[in-house]
């Protein structure tokens, strides 16, 4: 009796226990550690594609630290580390033997010579789970690598994706400052205009050109400064910080021309990590089709029987139990898995396909940024030395204000165009290096 209860002690020992873990209902589960916490965390980030870099919150950040700490500390990320140990658990899970059965039973008789218990055990071993048990890891070793990837491209497009809201941001910023001083311009222009009309110095079409002019103008900063709003509100979510934290962003450089993109669609098929988690995803198939053709065959279990009957007869003995495979067969379950098979491989295919055109549209939309910029800078030197002489004819009373503000303006207008077009071109670069899952050091020159 005593070994007995010893070996329940010890079996209960290994057991688990329930530990609640509620959700946190108050604010302060929203706060963000503070600029020490993450530039510490960040500058412990090691990815192969990641430069080492030191963050420092109170300097202006350049690309790579700006990737590094969307990495390190955006939200959603974490949410998917945090998934990717439900994967790690499955691993362990499929790696474990099933327990063995135990059954007792006792009975007594009610009438009859006999006067003893009828006492009955039996103990039982499901064998086909040790015969799946390396098809089953298999498939959950793949599973686990398939969330891996996906977890590093989630990654990869994050820094993408902040490193892109970087660059607008710094366009933008340009482009505001510039419509600014067009609205101001602008609006002065309309001031004097007013003045003149109502002394009957002007005539009415020329107040409502004005009036236009000055309802455009205020329409591109208005239009200007929000997107700018929004691309800094993108940046710090991306990057987990709170909506009123300070961030200055260092300078933008300039991004070489990309190689052809038949050569970006062969480091794309290598080095992206989605096309490697589907095909690992497509390997955990492989393993769950495997398993549903092993399990079309008897599953066993072993059972070991032991009883003493009222007489005092003692008996003992095995016994096997098993499935006839007359009609079912798990057919129906090997035609399914095969049919998940057949379609992870289309997927992967479709994948692969939407891949190399979508590499072609980024490499064209390049060119087309190029080309944009080409025809911006093409004649701007005229065009500012035009106004800079325009500005110091009117300061000497030989042509009118108005007509310098127009020369101006029509250089503010051409540098606009120019801050647009460095801007498609330096996001449609990033987005190409996403797309290729590369980074641009690795390309080909």
């Amino acid at each position: 009796m005593r070994i007995a209860i010893v070996a329940a002690m010890l079996m209960l020992s290994g057991c688990a226990t329930y530990v609640p873990v509620p959700l946190a209902s108050d604010s302060n589960a929203l706060e963000k550690p503070v600029a020490s916490v993450l530039e510490q965390s960040a500058s412990a980030v090691e990815r192969p594609w990641l430069k080492p870099v030191s963050i420092d919150l109170s300097k202006p950040l350049g690309l790579d630290a700006i990737a590094t700490l969307a990495v390190a500390n955006n939200p959603d990320l974490a949410a998917l580390r945090a998934r990717r140990g439900v994967a790690q658990a499955q691993v362990f899970a499929a790696g474990l033997l099933p327990d063995p059965t135990f059954s007792i039973g006792a009975s007594k008789v009610a009438s009859g010579p006999d006067t003893m218990l009828d006492v009955s055990g039996a103990l039982g071993f499901d064998l086909n789970a040790l015969r799946t048990r390396a098809v089953r890891r298999q498939g959950a070793v793949a599973q686990g690598e398939q969330v891996r990837l996906d977890l590093a491209w989630a990654e990869w497009q994050t820094a993408g994706q902040a490193k892109i809201q970087a660059v607008r941001i710094e366009q933008l910023q340009q482009i505001v400052s510039l419509a600014k001083k067009s609205r101001d311009s602008a609006r002065s222009l309309l001031d004097r205009n007013e003045r003149a009309s109502a002394r009957g110095d002007i005539a009415g079409d020329r107040l409502q050109a004005a009036r236009v002019a000055a309802f455009s103008a205020d329409d591109t900063y208005n239009t200007a400064a929000q997107s700018l709003v929004t691309a800094q509100g993108d940046l710090r979510r991306l990057l987990g910080l709170r909506p009123d934290q300070p961030l200055a962003l260092a300078p933008i450089p300039d991004i070489a021309s990309p190689p052809p993109a038949s050569a970006l669609f062969g480091l794309a098929e290598k080095n992206r990590t989605d096309l490697a988690a589907l095909r690992e995803g497509y390997a955990a198939q492989e393993a769950a089709v495997h398993k549903a053709v092993l399990d079309q065959f008897p599953n066993l279990g072993l059972t070991l029987n032991s009883q003493r009957d009222s007489a005092g007869n003692l008996l003992l003995g095995p016994a096997v139990d098993f499935t006839l495979p007359l009609w079912n067969r798990n057919r129906g379950t090997i035609a399914v898995e095969r049919a998940t098979r057949a379609a992870l491989k289309a997927e992967y295919q479709a994948r692969l396909f939407q891949t190399r055109a979508d590499i072609a549209a980024a490499e064209a939309g390049v060119r087309t940024a190029l080309q944009r910029k080409a025809d911006a800078l093409a004649g701007i030197d005229r065009i500012e030395h035009f106004a800079a002489a325009s500005r110091t004819a009117a300061d000497r009373g030989d042509l009118s204000l108005e007509a310098a503000e127009s020369a101006e303006q029509a250089l503010r207008d051409r540098q606009i165009q120019l801050a647009q077009a460095q801007q498609d071109y330096d996001e449609q670069m990033i987005a190409l290096e996403l797309l290729t899952g590369t980074p641009r050091e690795a390309w080909p020159q």
